[in-house]
């Protein structure tokens, strides 16, 4: 991909997802190319302030838009993003990151929780468009039924394709839940994933569940090799 550059670019979509997450839509620049599960640089205006913060793609490259999609964690870069409109400028600057799909993979796991489950839906997205022959099982962990992100895509890519997988499980159940219940821990992984032999893992959430993740597998006998992850700030 080379060097990261920089571009300008406008708003087009803003798309709430969850009471908790907004995902933003931005024209995509002539030139702007990317791997699936790759982060950008957005710099915005505050005020007199200008902020930058990186944030990873939620959008597929086969998609014509760039997204990105952030939690309302009160913080002020995050305001400034989720308070864009359609027509307000950005730079950009990108792409970045190597948390990417390796193609060669026949069989992967996607384990993720609340925001940083962004790059898989970028990767499983890319795999269903492009129709890869890799087997994907996304195993994911929200707090609650409201706050699942992309649920309705990620439904709809279990009907459509039979290579991808959803379990998910909600921390916070409300009445009526009939889902997984509680955060994902060795058994989840173990009824979910029976057999880790031959299987890719790729892990991305807050820091504290992707270690929680990474001691897990080597647990279970995973090959730290067969291991990618990505760790999700709180900004």
């Amino acid at each position: 991909m080379g060097t990261a550059q920089e571009y300008r670019t406008h708003v087009t979509d803003v798309v709430h997802q969850s009471p908790r997450a907004v995902s933003v839509r931005f024209e995509r620049p002539p030139g702007f190319s990317y791997l699936a599960g790759q982060f950008m640089f957005i710099e915005l205006k505050a005020g007199m302030e200008t902020l930058t913060r990186h944030l990873t793609i939620s959008s597929s490259p086969t998609e014509p838009f760039l997204e990105v999609t952030k939690g309302l964690t009160g913080h002020p870069f995050a305001d400034a993003l989720t308070a864009l409109v359609p027509g307000d400028e950005a730079t950009i600057r990108g792409p970045s990151g190597s948390f990417t799909l390796d193609a060669r993979d026949e069989d992967v796991v996607f384990i993720s929780g609340g925001i940083g489950v962004t790059p898989l839906r970028s990767m499983a997205r890319y795999a269903a468009d492009t129709r890869l022959l890799i087997r994907i099982t996304l195993l994911y962990s929200a707090r609650a039924e409201e706050e699942i992100l992309f649920g309705e895509e990620f439904d709809e890519l279990q009907r459509t394709n039979p290579l991808f997988s959803a379990h998910v499980t909600v921390t916070q159940p409300a009445p009526g839940w009939t889902g997984h219940v509680g955060r994902i821990d060795r058994a989840f992984v173990e009824k979910e994933v029976p057999d880790v032999r031959g299987r890719g893992f790729y892990v991305s959430g807050p820091a504290a569940m992707v270690d929680a993740m990474l001691a897990i597998l080597r647990e279970i006998g995973v090959p730290d090799d067969r291991v990618r992850h990505e760790y999700f700030p709180g900004y």
